[in-house]
């Protein structure tokens, strides 16, 4: 007589832990269900940005294949310094813009004396200019044979733990590396330098105005009058000589195989970017090898106002 309400009691307490399991699956469910959609969100995003960065890479690509096609197209001779064009592709407006690395001062030729003067034209004091071109000479110097190594003892004696190179600069950004050129130099100094011209050097018909200031020479006179004069000038060595005046030594128009290619990408969601890359023009069958790639530029740098003097 009392076992029934006993089975009855058991019943009831199997039937509560019954239903406590099946709660705390369905928590756990829903806890799984929860991991996963954020693991699909996540992936989903990754996999957003490698689509986005694969089809940027693409882009870039094609066109420094259109570039070097012009370039090559044109022949030694009549090959531009710079140019431009626009095309569509891929859901994206391109505009690509190129230019010679002539028109920049060359780390690893320019003279002392131009460096030295570009680093005033952007801000330097006198010593500061001069000290910061003596060290770029001393980085890119081998030193000599049999003889004290006095750049690398310059910088052991400030502390650094690196020596000089003492041979050729093999990206602008080893600039930030000299010895006694301030970070804020450099800075301003990048967009007007590079180690791919190969000459002492720049050509004047495209080179900014902060180049030109500082070719040995140069007075703020002068500068002006060949900037009004420029847009009409040719490749005419002696007129560009004859609007140069004192300041035709370092003034040439010097053909280099050396192009930097701006290409800025605009694309329908409304997603743009800018990539800058420095190819150097080959034969037939590798018309071009990248020498420098960098995404995510700004399109041109602001005009900075010359110093006077």
């Amino acid at each position: 007589m009392t076992r029934e309400p006993r089975r009855a009691v058991a019943t009831s307490s199997e039937r509560g832990f019954v239903i406590v399991a099946v709660l705390w699956i369905l928590v756990a469910l829903s806890a799984l269900a929860t991991i996963f959609s954020v693991y699909l969100s996540n992936s989903a995003q990754a996999l957003a940005v490698t689509d986005a960065g694969l089809q940027t890479e693409a882009l870039v690509s094609a066109s420094l294949e259109l570039t070097t096609y012009q370039l090559l197209l044109a022949g030694d001779k009549a090959r531009p310094a710079q140019g431009s064009f626009r095309f569509r592709l891929d859901n994206a407006e391109v505009l690509v813009a190129f230019t010679s690395e002539a028109g920049r001062v060359d780390l690893n030729f320019a003279s002392k004396e131009m460096l030295a003067n570009l680093f005033a034209v952007l801000g330097a004091d006198e010593k500061v200019a001069n000290e910061a071109a003596d060290r770029i000479v001393g980085w890119r110097t081998r030193p000599k044979a049999n003889a004290a190594n006095e750049e690398e003892a310059l910088y052991g004696a400030a502390g650094l733990t690196y020596s000089p190179r003492q041979s050729f600069f093999t990206h602008v950004n080893e600039l930030s590396l000299v010895l006694g050129v301030p970070p804020e130099l450099v800075d301003r100094a990048l967009p007007f330098v590079t180690v791919f011209s190969g000459s002492p050097n720049v050509d004047v018909l495209i080179a900014p105005p902060e180049v030109i200031a500082a070719l040995p020479g140069m007075t703020p006179a002068v500068l002006n009058d060949f900037l009004n004069q420029r847009p009409a000038l040719s490749g005419d060595q002696s007129a560009i000589a004859a609007a140069l005046g004192p300041a035709q030594a370092n003034a040439t128009v010097p053909k280099s195989k050396s192009f930097r290619v701006l290409t800025t990408l605009s694309f329908d969601n409304g997603r743009r970017t800018s990539s800058e890359v420095v190819i150097a023009l080959g034969e037939d069958k590798n018309p071009y090898h990248v020498l420098s790639w960098q995404d995510d530029v700004e399109a041109g740098h602001r005009p900075r106002k010359l110093a006077s003097g």
